[in-house]
C-alpha cells in the first residue's frame, strides 16, 4: 500500500499557506501525540505520518518537489519517518519548535521534550549520471560515499570502553540554563543552551580515543540507489539518514542525490517525447521506403510513404520516457529530412538534369519518373 497524500495527512489544500500547514500540524501533533494516547500504536503511527508530511511541506524545496512529482520526487524516503529509522524521540528534536509552544511535557510527565538537544549530521550532495535507457526504465545503483560513520570503537558514543556519561553539573541534565537579568524593564528570564554540556544534559566521563569524544570518524559507505523511471535532468532525491552520522548517536543527516542525464548519441530528450532526425534521399523520399531508427528498446523500421516531403514528423506512440508520476509515456517523434549530395558525376547530373524539363512533378510520380528515380536510387546507395 502506498503512502497518503501529504495534504490529505494534515487536512489542508494544495494552496495552503505555510501558516495554515503549521497550524494544521499543531493540530494533528496535540490529537495523537503519545502521551496523550498511551499503548495506542495506531495515534503513534498517525503522529509519525503528520510529522513526516509536515516536515515537507514546511520545506519550500521539498514542497515544490513534492508537487510536482508526488512521493516518487522524495526519492522513496522523504524523511525516514516510516522508514529510516526516526522514532519519537527524533520527531521531537526535529520540531522543537512547533512542540515547545504546547509544552508537551504536562501531559504525562515525558521527558522527550525537555530541552536537551540532539546532534544532528549534516546532508551529503552527490551527483549520479544516468543515461536514457536507464532514465526510461528506472534502475538500481550502488555508489561508495566518503563520509563520517559512527565510531566503531565506542560505537557511536564517544565515550571510551567501560566508562559512562554524568549528568551535566551546570544545567542538571536538562540541556538548558536560565538566566535572570535585570533591565529598567524590571527582571528577564531568558533560557538557553547549556554552555558546559552542549544542550546534551550529560558530560562523558572518559572520552574515546579513537575519536576524542566525537562520536563519528571518517569512513565510506556503499549505498544502493532506488531511480524511479522519469526522472529528469537536476531532479534531487533525498535518501533519508544516509548523509553524515551525527555526534554522539544524534540523527543522521541525509543523502542528496542529483539527476544528470547523459547525452544519447541519436535521440534528443523533450520531458517525455523523444526526437530524431531522420536523413532519407531524395530517390527514398520519392519512391518510399522501409527504413531502420534507433529507439530505447533497439532498433525498429519505419515506412517512409512515396512522395513524403521534408519536415514531415512521423509519430511511434509509447516510444518515449514514462512519466513520473505514472500517467503514461511518451513518444517518439521522428523527423524526415531529404539528404541533398553535395557534388555529382557526369552520370549523375545527366540524371538530375533530365528532371529540369519536367513540369509534371506530383505527389504520385509517372511510370517514366518512377524508373528515373530507381536507376538514382541505384547510384546513390
Amino acid at each position: 500500500m502506498g503512502k497518503r497524500d501529504y495534504y490529505e495527512i494534515l487536512g489542508v489544500q494544495r494552496d495552503a499557506s505555510a501558516e495554515e500547514i503549521k497550524k494544521a500540524y499543531r493540530k494533528q501533533a496535540l490529537k495523537y501525540h503519545p502521551d496523550k494516547n498511551p499503548g495506542n500504536q495506531a495515534a503513534e503511527d498517525q503522529f509519525k505520518e503528520a510529522a513526516e508530511a509536515y516536515e515537507v511541506l514546511s520545506n519550500k524545496e521539498k514542497k515544490a518537489r513534492y508537487d510536482q512529482f508526488g512521493h516518487a520526487g522524495m526519492g522513496g524516503a522523504s524523511s525516514g519517518f516510516g522508514s529510516g529509522g526516526m522514532n519519537v524521540e527524533d520527531i521531537f528534536s526535529h520540531f522543537g519548535d512547533i512542540f515547545g509552544d504546547f509544552g508537551f511535557g504536562g501531559f504525562g510527565g515525558s521527558s522527550r521534550s525537555r530541552g536537551r538537544a540532539v546532534n544532528k549530521g549534516s546532508n551529503i550532495r552527490v551527483k549520479v549520471k544516468l543515461t536514457l535507457e536507464e532514465i526510461a526504465k528506472g534502475t538500481e545503483k550502488k555508489i561508495k560515499v566518503p563520509k563520517y560513520i559512527s565510531c566503531n570503537s565506542c560505537h557511536g558514543t564517544g565515550a571510551a570502553h567501560g566508562s559512562s556519561y554524568s549528568n551535566c553539573s551546570t544545567c542538571k541534565g536538562s540541556g538548558q540554563v536560565t538566566r535572570v537579568s535585570h533591565t529598567f524593564l524590571g527582571q528577564m528570564q531568558t533560557t538557553g543552551v547549556c554552555p558546559s554540556c552542549n544542550g546534551e544534559g550529560k558530560i562523558i566521563t572518559q572520552k574515546c580515543t579513537n575519536c576524542y569524544g566525537e562520536g563519528v570518524s571518517k569512513g565510506e559507505e556503499i549505498i544502493p540507489l532506488n531511480i524511479p523511471p522519469g526522472v529528469t535532468q537536476g531532479m534531487q532525491l533525498t535518501v533519508s539518514g544516509k548523509g553524515n552520522a551525527a555526534r554522539r548517536g544524534g540523527i543522521n543527516g541525509d543523502l542528496l542525490v542529483a539527476i544528470l542525464e547523459t547525452e544519447h548519441p541519436d535521440l534528443v530528450r523533450d520531458e517525455t517525447d523523444l526526437l530524431f532526425n531522420l536523413f532519407i534521399s531524395f530517390p527514398q523520399a520519392a519512391l518510399g521506403s522501409a527504413v531502420e531508427i534507433p529507439t530505447l528498446d533497439g532498433k525498429v523500421k519505419v515506412k517512409v510513404d512515396p512522395g513524403t516531403q521534408p519536415g514531415k514528423v512521423l509519430r511511434l506512440r509509447n516510444k518515449g520516457i514514462p512519466d513520473i508520476n505514472g500517467y503514461g509515456k511518451g513518444d517518439l517523434l521522428v523527423k524526415i529530412n531529404v539528404w541533398v549530395p553535395k557534388s555529382l558525376n557526369k552520370e549523375e547530373k545527366k540524371l538530375v538534369e533530365t528532371l529540369t524539363g519536367s513540369t509534371n512533378f506530383e505527389p504520385a510520380p509517372s511510370s517514366t519518373e518512377k524508373s528515373f528515380f530507381r536507376r538514382m536510387k541505384d547510384m546513390f546507395e
